[in-house]
């Protein structure tokens, strides 16, 4: 195994994801003839967290210092320009294929008991394409001897084919804005003012995180899309238990070209999150993993129209 691990490929149809073994995220999906997901080179860290894993916790803690049933931690801090710790303990980390088929792919890891984290987690993460598109399912089981708080997100970029950024249209599921400073939480969660409904993404600067995601009337999942203004788009769905989307809008993705050339270009990425920056502390939406109990959640991106 090099630095960058194997990539796997699994194809169905005309639905193909590629995955990366080490940090076990999503390097990319096509449906239709069109890119979903933004795709990126092997690597051993990809660029700005592009289809990363992230759990025991997504986005930010505050100086990497959180406290549970009255012990203080210290976590590793991985922004450290910020201050924070970011995106939980699995990015980085070689994964362990459990199952590979033409259309799945199954890989497992373990964070174990380190500075600021008390208890070993196992994640089973099973990527699977098909005719609905991509589904994404997590398996999150503590292997240690106390219960411990957990939260997970992903960090997929995307796509609606060669359509740039600037020329797509937002919808996002949430229904409440939380305020930031430092891109951390500045207050509570607010209504928001104007909801995420076919918004123009050109001119949108967004490092935000919006909660409140629920499912629609007579439906049983969230779901946020980006669209071009004709109608053709990509979703990406989720359980309700992913309450929380990060959506941000980098200029500097670096994207490959038909001829192959890597110009830096503006992407967007929705992140589906079960729990808000900095929940280690507030708590807001945390998951309790329980020793002998696995937590089973579900996403995925399909396209649409």
């Amino acid at each position: 195994m090099d630095a960058c691990g194997e990539r796997f490929v699994i194809v169905s149809g005309d639905a193909r994801a590629e995955v990366d073994e080490i940090g076990g995220g999503l390097a990319g999906f096509a449906q239709g003839g069109r890119v979903r997901v933004e795709p990126h080179p092997p690597t051993a860290r990809p660029p700005k967290g592009s289809g990363a894993v992230l759990a025991p916790w997504p986005n930010r803690v505050r100086d990497g210092r959180w406290s549970d049933r009255g012990t203080g931690y210290r976590l590793a801090l991985t922004e450290p320009d910020a201050g924070n710790a970011i995106h939980g303990l699995f990015r980085h980390v070689p994964w362990t294929l459990t199952d590979r088929g033409g259309d799945h792919v199954v890989l497992t890891a373990v964070a174990p008991v380190q500075p600021g984290w008390p208890q070993p987690v196992r994640l089973t993460v099973t990527y699977l394409v098909g005719a609905g598109g991509l589904t994404v399912e997590t398996a999150a089981e503590n292997l240690g001897s106390a219960p411990v708080p957990f939260g997970l997100g992903f960090h997929p970029y995307l796509r609606v084919g060669d359509v740039p950024t600037d020329e797509l249209e937002l919808t996002l599921a949430a229904r409440t804005a939380l305020p930031a400073r430092d891109r951390l939480p500045d207050g509570p969660a607010t209504a928001l003012e104007r909801p995420f409904s076919s918004t123009p993404l050109a001119g949108l600067e967004l490092d935000d995180t919006f909660g409140g995601c629920a499912p629609g009337h007579d439906d049983e999942l969230v779901r946020h899309r980006v669209a071009v203004p004709d109608g053709g788009g990509t979703e990406l769905w989720a359980e309700p238990a992913f309450g929380w989307v990060q959506v941000f809008t980098p200029a500097d993705f670096p994207r490959q070209g038909p001829d192959g050339a890597v110009v830096a270009s503006r992407a967007v990425a929705v992140e589906p999150m079960t729990c808000p920056p900095d929940a280690l502390n507030s708590r807001t939406d945390l998951i309790e993993l329980v020793p002998g109990e696995v937590q089973v959640l579900r996403w995925g991106v399909c396209a649409t129209g």
